[in-house]
């Protein structure tokens, strides 16, 4: 028994499925049944309960999975620590992205990171706000951008401002307007994001204000497809300035006011869990970059 077996069945626990445990390592769903039989042969119990439509830890399944946890948080512990001795020549750092952001001065500053640590790797992963808090606070990510404010969890420094505006298609009747009271879009069908966006949250607490609930139409996790719903008049949308700007259909984004529709983002990571030197001198040199060259509310 090595320490795979023991990360194999806590990924197997945690997806309830091997073919989905295989997917997310990126390996064959037979080596992972291999591997389990194995450690089932080590330890001399069965971990799972097998049937043709699931599989369920059994009561030494359990306990070993809790005992595996620990183990494996001690090994990435170790090799976190081993990592820093090496004096930042080497290191990885996981980062959690919103899609719904133009990414352009966060990449730039990551740019420069790079050509100064060539040897530290990163994993740039793409989701919504709520799920990067919740990833960060499982450990499956380091850090992230948040829409503030956020959890207690979390330290944090200020990112960017900008203004939410109102996306129209051309045939709309408010799109020669260069200012839309939020209650005038009470009647409208909204094209949101999902459920892991905390834009939606701000978006729905913006039109409570207002006096109405959006009439929510379609949602998705992608800003380009909701463009292209908007140009096909199959709805409106309330989107980041500088994400309208990078929509490629004949779309108009306007100004919403009373009451007006803003964001902040910030770059968080977890206040009690150990940060590997990588990740510290990143963060350092990002908000260093950030306070030299601030983001201008749009």
């Amino acid at each position: 028994m090595d320490i795979r077996h023991l990360q194999y069945f806590i990924e197997v626990s945690r997806f309830n499925s091997f073919t989905r445990a295989a997917e997310h390592l990126y390996i064959s769903q037979p080596t992972i049944s291999k591997m389990i039989k194995n450690l089932e042969s080590d330890l001399g119990v069965e971990l799972f309960e097998r049937s043709r439509k699931q599989i369920t830890l059994t009561d030494a399944g359990r306990v070993i999975l809790a005992q595996a946890q620990v183990i494996n948080k001690a090994f990435n512990n170790l090799q976190t620590q081993l990592d820093d001795l090496l004096g930042l020549q080497k290191g990885h750092i996981r980062i959690g992205l919103p899609p719904i952001m133009d990414a352009e001065q966060f990449f730039h500053i990551l740019g420069g990171f790079h050509n100064q640590y060539p040897n530290i790797t990163f994993q740039l992963i793409e989701n919504g706000a709520k799920k990067i808090e919740e990833n960060i606070l499982a450990d499956e990510l380091d850090v992230g951008i948040t829409v503030l404010p956020t959890k207690e969890d979390f330290d944090y420094f200020f990112l960017l401002r900008e203004e939410l505006k109102v996306v129209l298609p051309p045939s709309h009747t408010l799109y020669e307007r260069e200012e839309i009271k939020l209650e005038e879009l009470k009647e409208e069908s909204f094209i949101m994001f999902n459920k892991d966006f905390v834009l939606n949250d701000r978006i729905t607490g913006a039109c409570k204000e207002a006096g109405f609930l959006p009439k929510v139409i379609s949602k998705s996790s992608q800003w380009d497809f909701i463009g292209k719903m908007i140009a096909s008049n199959l709805g409106i949308s309330i989107l980041p300035t500088s994400v309208s700007k990078l929509l490629k259909e004949d779309v108009k984004a306007v100004k919403v006011t009373n009451p007006s529709v803003e964001w902040e983002l910030a770059i968080i990571w977890p206040k009690e869990r150990y940060l590997s030197y990588a990740t510290k001198e990143w963060l350092t040199y990002t908000q260093t970059r950030l306070t030299a060259d601030p983001q201008k509310p749009s």
